[in-house]
């Protein structure tokens, strides 16, 4: 039978393929989408406390099991065995941190009209649509689905087709916890098939973390449906590094602003932006910090990098630095790759114009940009089509908090790497996407907020 019947979940670290899947038919698809909506018809009436009781649950589900997850996780797509478990701990944060919050989020606000009474409900959409990627395959889709479902949604999952393990274990964990049939399902589907499935009439609303093509293509069938979307994509954050930048305790958070999972992270900082002052220390300490990682199989608890979540992957990499380094880009380290490892790898001499530095590059590869002054380095932050987040390294705060204004990115950081956090709206600008996840602002994407005035 063609493998095209099937998604592949195949192990990048050895090649073997774990498992095939095969794709839900129009018709298995059809009937799933027909369970969300009959569930949201009752799970929307359901009290806001016993959806928390049942979001708990899940937390404590993730806290029990967080080895066996990590595990399917790490298998699947490659990462360290180490941030795999750090994942599902981020998962029960967010579902415990929404069981605290959500009821307050969620309460009505009352406005002063001339009406006797007028005041801003938020009223659940109904299903959601979530298409997302395979890099944070359990993170992703709790910063989903915590909020929404607390909202009074209901939930229909397309996974990247090579995470389909921890797409079908992310179904389980819900109804392990009691939540009622349908309120969370997971479809093995095609991605030819999202346009078909954002056409029903039962799916109001689409999230999408992922590539830009792939956001385009959602945001094209929505607008063309008149259905709201929230699209979280690519990335190439900058990180700054000013004249008065303290090396000894930055340089931790700088090494793991790129080579986290691999550096495999829309939020990972891809261009280094480095003042004149520091420039040659920083390239020296760098260098010895990132030649230290440890590269290795990922099930290996010491391992810091694992292989790319593909050969595909891999190659493109290498591509976007050897076209890079054809433009006049240094590798001072590393710069090849075998089968899905690829070689932590530093690139100097690096300008606008060359592909590491316009295009995300999605892998373990950092590109050091030398800034004239500080007025530099703010223009070639912005000189990116991307707007997800940039990150300022100072020992000086108050001197670089007048900067913050000038970026055109989603998220600013000082002295630490961009990062998700429950209590914090995450999403960016340009081509970086739209919408925001998380926090008060995450809780209300998908609800319709409603006017009421009574006179």
């Amino acid at each position: 039978m063609s493998k095209n019947n099937f998604a592949l979940s195949i192990n990048p670290f050895n090649g073997e393929t774990i498992r095939r899947y095969s794709y839900h038919s129009r018709q298995e698809i059809e009937r799933k989408i027909e369970g969300a909506q009959q569930a949201f018809e009752s799970w929307r009436h359901v009290q806001i406390n016993h959806r928390c009781q049942l979001l708990l649950g899940v937390a404590d589900i993730l806290d029990q099991y967080k080895h066996q997850y990590a595990r399917v996780i790490t298998m699947e797509m490659g990462k360290p065995i180490i941030q795999s478990e750090a994942e599902i701990e981020k998962c029960a944060w967010v579902c415990r941190y929404y069981v605290e919050n959500a009821e307050i989020m969620l309460q009505p606000e009352n406005i002063k009209t001339d009406a006797s009474e007028s005041y801003i409900r938020y009223d659940p959409l109904g299903v959601i649509l979530a298409v997302m990627p395979w890099n944070y395959p359990f993170w992703q889709v709790f910063r989903f689905a915590a909020p929404n479902l607390l909202a009074g949604n209901t939930a229909l999952l397309k996974h990247a087709s090579n995470v389909s393990g921890c797409a079908l274990e992310l179904e389980n964990i819900f109804l392990k916890a009691g939540f009622p049939e349908g309120v969370f399902q997971s479809m093995i589907a095609r991605s030819s098939e999202i346009s078909t499935v954002i056409e029903h009439p039962s799916i109001k609303a689409t999230t999408l973390t992922g590539s830009m093509p792939a956001g385009q293509a959602v945001a094209s069938q929505c607008g063309k449906n008149i259905k709201k979307s929230v699209l979280e994509l690519g990335g190439s954050n900058a990180c700054v590094i000013f004249e008065d930048a303290d090396l000894d305790n930055c340089m931790e958070t700088l090494v793991q602003a790129r080579f986290q999972n691999t550096g495999q992270s829309c939020i990972a900082g891809k261009r280094f932006i480095v003042l004149p002052g520091i420039y040659e220390a920083f390239i020296t300490r760098f260098r010895e910090a990132v030649a230290s990682l440890k590269t290795g199989d990922p099930l290996d608890r010491d391992t810091e990098i694992g292989p790319m979540a593909s050969k595909d992957l891999a190659n493109d990499l290498q591509d976007q630095l050897d076209r890079s380094v054809a433009l006049g880009a240094k590798i001072i380290l590393g710069g090849s790759h075998k089968n899905a490892f690829f070689t932590p790898t530093i690139v100097n001499e690096v300008e606008p114009g060359m592909p590491v530095f316009d295009e995300e590059t999605f892998g373990p590869v950092a590109a050091v940009i030398r800034a004239r002054n500080r007025e530099h380095a703010i223009e070639l932050v912005n000189q990116s089509n991307f707007g997800l987040g940039v990150s300022f390294f100072t020992a000086d705060i108050d001197s670089v908090i007048q900067y913050i204004p000038l970026v055109d990115d989603g998220a600013v950081f000082i002295n630490d790497f961009v990062k998700s956090d429950p209590r914090l709206p995450f999403g960016g600008t340009k081509i970086s996407g739209y919408g925001r996840e998380l926090s008060l602002v995450g809780i209300r994407e998908f609800t319709n907020i409603k006017t009421v005035y009574i006179k």
